[in-house]
């Protein structure tokens, strides 16, 4: 057979694995095991509008937009969260109250739930309302990561008696991960003038989408998962969370140059992604800045892309490590070139990479492959967050939950010091503002940007999730 031949064939072999693997998530998932964070199959989608990225009318829309009258999340439902979803859209909050705590009983780990039922507990009365913009209809579980953080602080905020008595509510919007949408989101959330603030979006590309919209009507948002550095200062009214890609860069070249004693990489990116671009474009910055440099880059975008070819490229032109500063839309791509790496060089990632299907498709290949991401659970053992978010979903979370959870919580801050909108962004960018995160004191630098280091992890073999294989904190760096 020839190379080209064999080449072929490998390729359908891998793509054939990661659908069977993807068939093995979902059958642990649906079996209700516990796993990284609760979830669901990796990059599971649900169909969109048949109106596609055009613009949709302000009925369809509104559909997309829920405080519990409707329900978002396309899992089969409980029937008493049927039921609530109901007698949320009569108005019948007590009755609603009941099937909600009933369905948490049977379901604890539904962020969805757990907010509609904080709402319903609020009924008619005054109440502080943010928007929580999240990609139910592009990467679900990402969603519900991001939900589950939202819905504990809201949770925690409300049981507590409120901001200064008032209660907390939460309108989840769904917009696809997809920046048109997320535009025409923004633009319903900032023309409801009850909305007083907004957690979202998901990537960097529909956060940038977004702010367009919130820099017009001067409503807040706070990012909790968008790291492309183009958000830095992109308008006083956006903030972030999480830390830009020039943390994750850094980190990750001072572990290639000094830990790894490496000096020569291979970077593999999406050029149809903001996030994607940026981590490559501050790495590549970090490494010659650190005395390393790029000898070659692989875009997952380009039609050709062949892992198996690329990879055997990068060798052939000297690399001794290779950056994955993959996506969620190319995690599929990536996880080829970990199985056809097949740990000949050491891997790198970015936060894009930290999903179930690495543990699940990556396997063996991925062992010890280093990420850098915003937060670990087991990180820091001195914080409360690990045990509270445990003992509430009945699962470990992501960081992706105690980043969002940090977002509300900052919200819940800037509410409790002046609750307009105007007021919040006044508040979070005030030299003296402080509040206490699940990752540790949440201030933010003038351009809206957290300043706060990232961690490493790795991937280990070990017992903490279904798939045999877990992300483990590097230590001591």
């Amino acid at each position: 057979m020839s190379k080209k031949n064999e080449t072929v064939v490998l390729v359908l072999s891998l793509l054939i694995t990661i659908g069977l693997a993807g068939a093995g998530i979902w059958w642990l998932t649906s079996r209700g095991g516990i796993n990284l964070g609760g979830l669901l199959p990796q990059n599971q989608t649900f169909p969109k509008s048949a109106t596609g990225n055009s613009p949709q009318s302000e009925q369809a829309i509104q559909q997309r937009l829920s405080g519990g009258q409707k329900q978002l999340i396309p899992q089969p439902a409980t029937t008493t969260k049927q039921a609530a979803v109901q007698a949320i859209a009569s108005g019948n909050y007590n009755a609603a109250i009941s099937d909600l705590q009933a369905s948490l009983n049977t379901n604890r780990n539904d962020p969805e739930a757990l907010i509609y039922l904080n709402n319903a507990r609020i009924g008619a009365q005054k109440s502080y309302t943010i928007a929580a913009a999240v990609p139910i209809g592009g990467d679900l579980n990402a969603a519900l990561e991001m939900l589950r953080g939202v819905a504990q602080a809201q949770n925690e905020i409300n049981q507590s008696g409120g901001i200064s008595g008032t209660p907390l509510k939460v309108i989840i919007a769904n917009d696809d991960n997809n920046p048109e949408m997320a535009a025409q989101i923004a633009t319903a959330l900032a023309n409801n003038s009850e909305i007083l603030a907004v957690i979202g979006h998901f990537a960097s590309d529909t956060t940038l989408a977004a702010s367009k919209i919130y820099q017009q009507k001067q409503l807040v948002a706070i990012s909790p998962t968008s790291t492309s550095v183009e958000l830095s200062g992109v308008a006083k009214n956006i903030f972030r969370t999480v830390p830009s890609d020039r943390f994750a860069a850094n980190a990750l070249s001072r572990y290639m140059v000094g830990k790894l004693q490496k000096q020569k990489a291979a970077v593999f990116f999406n050029s149809a992604s903001s996030y994607s671009k940026s981590l490559k474009d501050e790495f590549t910055t970090a490494i010659y800045g650190d005395g390393g440099q790029i000898v070659s880059e692989f875009d997952f975008a380009n039609g050709n892309f062949n892992a198996a070819d690329s990879v055997k490229s990068a060798i052939a032109q000297g690399a001794e490590v290779i950056l994955l500063a993959s996506n969620s839309a190319t995690i599929d791509q990536a996880l080829q070139v970990v199985q056809v790496n097949a740990k000949r060089l050491p891997l790198l990632a970015g936060d894009g990479a930290y999903t179930a299907k690495t543990l699940q498709i990556g396997g063996a290949g991925a062992t010890d492959m280093v990420l850098a991401v915003p937060w670990h659970i087991l990180a820091d053992p001195q914080s409360n967050f690990p045990q509270t978010s445990k003992q509430l979903w009945n699962a470990e979370v992501s960081w992706r939950t105690a980043l969002a959870y940090d977002a509300a919580i900052a919200l819940i801050v800037g509410l409790g010091r002046n609750p307009t909108r105007t007021g919040i962004q006044q508040a979070l960018s005030a030299s003296d503002f402080s509040a206490k995160g699940a990752s540790g004191p949440i201030r933010f630098l003038p351009s809206g940007d957290r300043n706060r280091a990232v961690q490493l992890v790795t991937v280990k073999p070990g017992n903490r999730t279904s798939y045999g294989y877990e992300f483990v904190p590097i230590s001591g760096l």
